[in-house]
C-alpha cells in the first residue's frame, strides 16, 4: 500500500549532526528509522564551518541536532539554532543532544582562561571521538535519545547498538594488535586532535607544530621544535587533513621524523564511510 509507505517515510527521525563522525554513529544505530545530515564535512576544520543558510533550513526541520559540544561548534552552531527557529531543539530539551556529556575528557585547564594561550577549549580537548571509546559512549547517549524520541522503536535502537558495539569491539582488538609496536614511540601533532587518539594507544606527544591552538608557527618555534623532536627522537608528525604539511616539513628534517597526513573524521577521504573505516584509516595511515 502506497499510503502506508509514505506515513513510514514520515515517521523516521529527522537528526542533524555537527560533524559526519556523529552523522555516522548515528546512522549506524538508527539505521533506516531515521534521515541524518551533516553539517562539517570530514575533510573541514570543524572549529571553523561557514554558517549556511541550507543548514538553517535542515535544522528548523531537525527533530534532534546532535553535537560534539565542549565548544568545538562555539562560533558556528548558536547562530545556526538560532536562525533556524526550531522550539524542537532547545538546549536542555530532548531535541539538543550534547555528546559529549557521557565521554572521558583529557586536559581540562585548571586556573583561568585567557586567550593567551591561543584557542583554550574551557571545557578540555574537544576532539575525544578519536578515541574509540568515547565512540561507544556517544552511540550509548545517540541509542538513548532515539529511543526518547521514538518510543516504538526503542528495541530496534537497542539491537542496533548491540550490533554497532561488537563490530567496534573487534575491531578495536584488531587496532591494539595493529598499534601495540608503536607503543611509547614520541610524535608531534600540528593541532591537539590526535591527543586522544595518542593516549589511547600509549603514543608520546612531544610537541606542536602551532605554538599555541590555532596560531601559526614562527619560525623560532619551529626551530625549537625541530630540536625538540630530535632529542626526543620523534618518528612521526600528525597533520590533519586541512593543515598545511608544508608548515611541518622543516621540522620533519631537523628531527627525522616523517610527515603523516591523517584523517581526524569519517568522510576525510572517500573510502571513510563508517565511524570503524575512520580508525582502520588512521592506523594504517601510522603503522605504514
Amino acid at each position: 500500500d502506497m499510503r502506508a509507505d509514505l506515513v513510514e517515510i514520515r515517521a523516521a527521525l529527522r537528526v542533524v549532526t555537527t560533524t559526519q563522525d556523529l552523522a555516522a554513529i548515528t546512522s549506524a544505530v538508527g539505521g533506516d528509522l531515521v534521515q541524518v545530515d551533516a553539517i562539517s564535512r570530514g575533510d573541514l576544520d570543524p572549529h571553523f564551518i561557514d554558517a549556511k543558510p541550507s543548514f538553517m533550513v535542515k535544522l528548523s526541520k531537525a527533530d534532534l541536532v546532535v553535537s560534539i559540544g565542549m565548544d568545538l561548534e562555539v562560533g558556528w552552531l548558536p547562530s545556526l539554532i538560532a536562525g533556524a527557529r526550531n522550539p524542537k531543539l532547545a538546549s536542555g530539551g530532548l531535541g539538543a543532544l550534547d555528546a559529549s556529556a557521557t565521554v572521558s575528557r583529557i586536559e581540562v585547564p585548571t586556573g583561568s582562561i585567557d586567550r593567551s594561550r591561543g584557542d583554550l577549549h574551557g571545557q578540555g580537548n574537544p576532539h575525544y571521538w578519536l578515541d574509540p571509546e568515547n565512540g561507544r559512549a556517544v552511540a550509548r547517549a545517540v541509542a538513548a535519545r532515539l529511543g526518547q524520541l521514538d518510543p516504538a522503536h526503542t528495541a530496534d535502537f537497542a539491537a542496533r547498538l548491540k550490533t554497532f558495539e561488537e563490530a567496534l569491539t573487534a575491531a578495536e582488538a584488531r587496532w591494539a594488535r595493529a598499534m601495540e609496536p608503536l607503543r611509547g614511540v614520541a610524535v608531534i601533532g600540528y593541532h591537539s586532535t590526535f591527543n586522544y587518539f595518542c593516549a589511547r594507544y600509549g603514543l608520546r606527544v612531544v610537541g606542536f607544530v602551532e605554538p599555541k591552538p590555532g596560531i601559526p608557527p614562527s619560525p623560532a618555534h619551529t626551530l625549537e621544535l625541530g630540536a625538540k623532536g630530535a632529542q626526543e627522537r620523534a618518528r612521526v608528525i600528525l597533520v590533519e587533513p586541512y593543515h598545511d604539511p608544508g608548515d611541518a616539513r622543516p621540522i620533519a628534517k631537523a628531527s627525522g621524523a616523517k610527515v603523516v597526513t591523517a584523517p581526524t573524521s569519517v568522510g576525510a577521504e572517500a573510502s571513510i564511510v563508517t565511524y570503524i573505516d575512520l580508525f582502520d584509516a588512521l592506523v594504517r595511515a601510522l603503522t605504514e
